[in-house]
C-alpha cells in the first residue's frame, strides 16, 4: 500500500487516460489538464479506457513515484464525469484500488472457493 501522509489529498482524474502516458505524460496532464500542482504531494489517480487499470502519480518531496494496477476482474468505479477531478479519502481509495464499489462498499468480484 503507499503510505499516503495525513494532509495530502487524492484526487480522481475524470474520464479515461491514455495508459501509455509515463510519469511525465501523466504530471503534464496534472498540472495543464487538471490545473493542480503535481509537486504539491498530492496523489493522482488516472483510469484507462478499458476501466481495468490505473496509474497513481505522487511526489513525496523527494522524488516522483508511478504505481500501476490492474484488475484481473472487473473494473475500477469511477465517476462519469467526462473531465476535471474529484478529491476522494484514502479510505475510498482503498476500496477503489481492491475492486469494490467506494460509494457503496460491496465486493464487484470475489474468488471463488475451492471445494
Amino acid at each position: 500500500m503507499i503510505p499516503i501522509p495525513g494532509q495530502a489529498r487524492i484526487w480522481l482524474a475524470m474520464g479515461h487516460t491514455d495508459m501509455r502516458r509515463g510519469m511525465l505524460g501523466l504530471a503534464r496532464q496534472v498540472q495543464h489538464g487538471l490545473h493542480q500542482d503535481v509537486f504539491a504531494g498530492d496523489l493522482f489517480i488516472f483510469r484507462g479506457r478499458k476501466g481495468s487499470l490505473c496509474k497513481i502519480l505522487w511526489h513525496d518531496g523527494i522524488g516522483m513515484s508511478l504505481y500501476a494496477k490492474r484488475l484481473e476482474h472487473g473494473r475500477f468505479i469511477w465517476p462519469s464525469a467526462k473531465d476535471g477531478a474529484v478529491c476522494i479519502s484514502a479510505s475510498a481509495m482503498s476500496c477503489l484500488l481492491e475492486g469494490i464499489d467506494w460509494r457503496n462498499p460491496q465486493a464487484t468480484w470475489r474468488p471463488r472457493m475451492a471445494g
